[in-house]
This record gives C-alpha cells, sequence and structure tokens, in this order.
C-alpha cells in the first residue's frame, strides 16, 4: 500500500472542507470497497477523510410519508429496519442478497453506491484497463466476457456493476442527497447516478464533484405491491450477480423492474416498465434491444427473461 496522510472530520461541512483542501483525497468510512483496491495499489489517494464521525447514521421519515436514509447508516441496520423491512422489502431483500454478513456490518449507504464498477481485468495490474490506466485499452473487450455487460457499454469499458442495493434503489425510484463544494445541498435521482462508459476518457463512473459527499439516500412513499429480488450467480453466496430483478408488482400486472449484472450500471426504463403487463419476454424485448453480447454472455439475455418471469410467478403466487 502506497503512503498516504489521514484525518477525521466532525460535521459533513467539515468533510467537503477538507476534501477540498487536499487535492484527490477520498472519503472513506466502511472501506470495505476502497481499502481492497488500495492494498492492491489500484486506488492510491494521497489523503483519506474519515467521516465516520460526522453523523448520516440514522433512519428518519419524511414529510411525504418517505424515508431519508443517512449515508453512513450500515447496510445490516438498513436492511432490519422496521420501516423498510415493511414499507421497502426489495431494498432489505437486496441487502441481504449482496456479499455476506461481516462485510454488511461494516458498508454503508453511500459506500455501496461509491464500490466501483469492475472485472477480473480491472484487477489485473499486468493487463490495460482504461478504469486503472486511462488510455491503455480494455483488455476485457477481447478477453473472457462471460460475467460482463450486454448492453451500456463502450469500447473503452464493459464491466458490469456489482451492487445489489443499488439495483432496488433504481427500482424504487430513490434520490441521492449530495453536499457541494460551497456546503449546499443538491439531489439526484439514483437513475442518474451512475455513469455509463462512454467514448471519453477517463472512464466516468458516478455523477459526482471532486470532494463532493453523500449526506443521504431518500425513498419515496412506499407504494405496496410485490416487492421482490431475485439474484442469479454462480455461487450461494458471496459473488455477484449474473442477472439480478428487482421488482414492484401491483395487482393489476403494472409496476417497476430493474436489472443488474447486465450493463455498467443497473438497467431500467419507463418503456420496459411499461410493458410488463405483457409479460417477461416484452420486458426483456424493450429493456435489451440495443444489447451487443457476445458468444460467451449471450446467455445473460435469456437468463434475464427466465429470471423476471420466475419472479412474475413468485408475484401471483405470494
Amino acid at each position: 500500500m502506497k503512503p498516504f496522510s489521514y484525518e477525521r472530520a466532525t460535521s459533513p461541512a467539515d468533510a467537503v472542507t477538507r476534501a477540498a483542501a487536499k487535492p484527490g483525497a477520498r472519503f472513506i468510512a466502511g472501506g470495505t470497497n476502497l481499502l481492497d483496491l488500495m492494498k492492491l495499489e489500484i486506488s492510491t489517494p494521497a489523503h483519506l477523510v474519515d467521516v465516520n464521525g460526522i453523523g448520516l447514521d440514522t433512519i428518519e421519515k419524511t414529510a411525504d410519508g418517505g424515508l431519508r436514509v443517512g449515508a453512513l447508516v450500515r447496510n445490516t441496520d438498513l436492511a432490519s429496519h422496521a420501516a423498510v423491512t415493511k414499507g421497502y422489502p426489495l431494498l432489505s431483500k437486496a441487502i441481504v442478497a449482496g456479499a455476506s454478513g461481516q462485510l454488511r456490518n461494516k458498508a454503508t449507504t453511500a459506500g455501496n453506491l461509491m464500490q466501483r464498477t469492475r472485472c477480473p481485468y480491472f484487477y489485473d495490474k499486468n493487463l490495460p484497463c482504461n478504469k486503472r490506466d486511462p488510455g491503455t485499452g480494455c483488455a476485457a473487450a477481447g478477453g473472457y466476457s462471460r460475467g460482463h455487460s450486454v448492453i451500456g457499454v463502450s469500447g473503452n469499458c464493459v464491466c458490469a456493476y456489482p451492487s445489489d442495493m443499488t439495483v432496488a434503489l433504481h427500482a424504487l425510484d430513490a434520490t441521492v442527497e449530495i453536499m457541494q463544494l460551497d456546503r449546499t445541498t443538491r439531489t439526484l435521482p439514483v437513475r442518474d447516478f451512475h455513469l455509463l462508459p462512454g467514448d471519453d476518457l477517463p472512464v466516468g463512473e458516478f455523477a459526482l464533484k471532486p470532494g463532493e459527499l453523500i449526506t443521504a439516500v431518500v425513498l419515496p412513499k412506499p407504494v405496496g405491491g410485490k416487492q421482490l429480488y431475485h439474484k442469479v450467480r454462480d455461487r450461494a453466496s458471496y459473488a455477484f450477480a449474473l442477472v439480478s430483478v428487482a421488482a414492484i408488482i401491483q395487482p393489476d400486472g403494472t409496476g417497476h423492474v430493474a436489472f443488474g449484472g447486465v450493463a455498467p450500471k443497473p438497467w431500467r426504463s419507463d418503456a420496459a416498465d411499461a410493458a410488463l403487463p405483457r409479460g417477461a419476454k416484452a420486458v426483456t424485448d424493450t429493456l435489451f434491444a440495443d444489447a451487443t453480447p457476445t458468444d460467451q454472455n449471450q446467455f445473460k439475455l435469456t437468463l434475464a427473461t427466465r429470471t423476471l418471469g420466475a419472479v412474475l410467478i413468485d408475484a401471483k403466487a405470494s
């Protein structure tokens, strides 16, 4: 691990001030992703600002009946919170499907959003990777692609976004609160928070400016319906999804659906949601109309249809 400096912030405004004073500084809380990357010298921030002591660790009701989840609420606490299990069971199910109990005890809401979109080639410093070393190329594009994205890719990057929690947040129409450098707060739909790789370098991942701090995730008023999360992976635990489906299905067959494991960000569209009453195939035909799979991950398109089909069957049976 390369040397770095470290300090602790005492408030959100203090954290933003400290980060702004050190170009390239990173915030750290649970560190479940960042520390791993630092140990491998893939991420090498010169300065860390510890935000564990700034509050932002509560879950509160909003004026319109929704929930405001502080950025530092741990995944375990969020998944088990009574208001979440009652009004947003989809979120609870998705969180429990991710990582391990030990990691969920440390991982935070904001940290989960900030997971790096990555693949095995990203970790191998002997191979080119535009995310790790902009301009060197993408070894994954011509390599073993079974786990990679089938849509939303570019020549710069083809890896798939790993978070389970964020797929659920897409289906729930959550918004992200962000403290800006001038200490004011802006809000951003979670659907706009993660960026597709595009044609520019370096490969962007988050709609954040340097030094901005996530302060909360806000959930709208519960919409009811059957809320399900299905995750298909190569082993029973501690594995990223090949395909995951987060769905809210209303009694009349309408609803929202988001997919994980298929793109560099959770994948959802209003047109696909509108197709839900016509069945799983109508949804995936709409959502993946522009897919560009390889021979090795073509199966994900069929798997997405079958996984959503299983979700719709479970919604009717439950």
